[in-house]
């Protein structure tokens, strides 16, 4: 029998094939729209409205089908149900210290784990705000798995201060043996583990069957291979082949992001178009090369400033006399053509995201366990808000 999860993971996969072009590519390696059936509507948008449909993924992809059909479909699929659940109430000296939206989130997640009677296991726990909320709840003990020793003493100290019954464990979890942590009679919970982190983690948790599974999946490229590899059976016979710049379209949704960090990855991705012209000019290249990540500081600066930094980077040597506005003028032409090759690749981000999801749905549901996914709290705590659920079937 075909579980629902898989004929779920077949009709995302068969969509996002069929619509490969639109999503699977990189806006700054294009001069201009690579969609001519697009050009007339992608060109009309003003700012503001672009800007809004950005940060609306069901109004973008509304619009966007009118000429890409398919994503009425994506848009059915990708709803996922979110139960409405009360937040525990957290004492004051509990949530002191926890920053933000952070507090939400934790509490959201709390809630739906709803977890009194097994033993946790916290993975990547950092200060264990996650295992101090769900040892104060009145789960029996909570080992708290976490790379960095400051963190681990910090944690420890707030958790011996506050009575809360935790042990703290330091370890590199991607390179050290971590199995031993993990016990049949036991809740393994992950929030927002990276790429690698959370697949190990579910790796060593199917293993040794631990009761139940909980997890929120984040940032799916880190620490892993560039091409991604299916974690599920059915989602290594897809012919999709996802790459690290397609896993991080998963990420884009940028619903959190202070006003001012917007400001400076707009200033950012302009500076780096302008740079980019540059080069093009002075070596007759026209395909695009990207420049390492840098510290956003540098784009308090100057321009020029910024484009010595990035010649050094790329071993090029600029000529005395530079234009600089000239560039910076040609980028600006240019970034409104990457912002609409963007605008259309966002209108797949929560697609590729869950098809990230239901791969590791369905390897879970491989390993002997039932399976649920849902969203734990609104996107406007976080966009990485999808937990899926895993109790070993009897």
């Amino acid at each position: 029998m075909i579980s629902s999860y898989t004929s779920h993971f077949q009709s995302l996969d068969r969509l996002l094939y069929e619509t490969r072009q639109y999503w699977q590519l990189l806006a700054f390696d294009h001069l201009t729209t690579p969609w001519p059936e697009l050009d007339d509507y992608l060109l009309q948008l003003d700012e503001a409205t672009l800007s809004a449909l950005d940060r609306d993924q069901t109004a973008l992809q509304h619009a966007l089908s009118a000429h890409i059909p398919q994503l009425t479909q994506i848009s059915e699929l990708t709803k996922i149900n979110m139960p409405l659940r009360d937040r525990p109430e957290l004492p004051f000296w509990l949530s002191n210290g926890i920053k933000g939206r952070k507090v939400g989130q934790l509490q959201d997640f709390v809630a739906a784990l709803n977890e009194r009677e097994l033993p946790i296991l916290e993975w990547c726990a950092g200060k264990g705000h996650l295992g101090r909320i769900l040892a104060y709840q009145g789960v029996p003990h909570v080992d708290s798995i976490e790379l960095q020793a400051h963190l681990c003493e910090q944690g420890t100290h707030s958790a011996v201060h506050q009575k809360l019954a935790m042990t703290f464990h330091c370890a590199n979890v991607l390179t050290e043996p971590v199995g031993h942590h993990f016990k049949p009679r036991q809740h393994a919970v992950a929030l927002h583990a990276c790429g690698k982190l959370h697949q190990n983690f579910m790796y060593e948790a199917t293993q040794v069957g631990c009761e139940k599974i909980s997890l929120s999946p984040c940032c799916y490229h880190l620490f892993t291979s560039d091409e991604y590899q299916a974690m599920s059976d059915v989602g290594k016979q897809s012919k999709l082949l996802l790459t690290h710049n397609d896993m991080k379209l998963a990420l884009q949704e940028t619903v959190t992001a202070p006003s001012r960090v917007a400001k400076v990855r707009k200033k950012e991705v302009l500076w780096r178009l302008a740079f980019d012209a540059l080069r093009r000019d002075i070596t007759h290249s026209t395909n695009y090369v990207s420049v390492p990540s840098v510290n956003k500081a540098i784009f308090s600066g100057e321009f020029h400033e910024f484009c010595h930094w990035a010649a050094e980077q790329k071993g090029l040597e600029l000529p005395q006399k530079i234009d600089y506005q000239h560039y910076l003028a040609q980028a600006q032409k240019r970034q409104k053509v990457t912002e609409r090759i963007e605008l259309v690749r966002h209108g797949f981000r929560r697609a590729i995201e869950l098809w990230l999801v239901l791969d590791r749905v369905l390897y879970l549901q491989a390993a002997g366990y039932d399976v649920t996914l849902e969203q734990f709290c609104e996107k406007s705590l976080t966009p990485r808000n999808l937990l899926i659920q895993a109790t070993k079937r009897q």
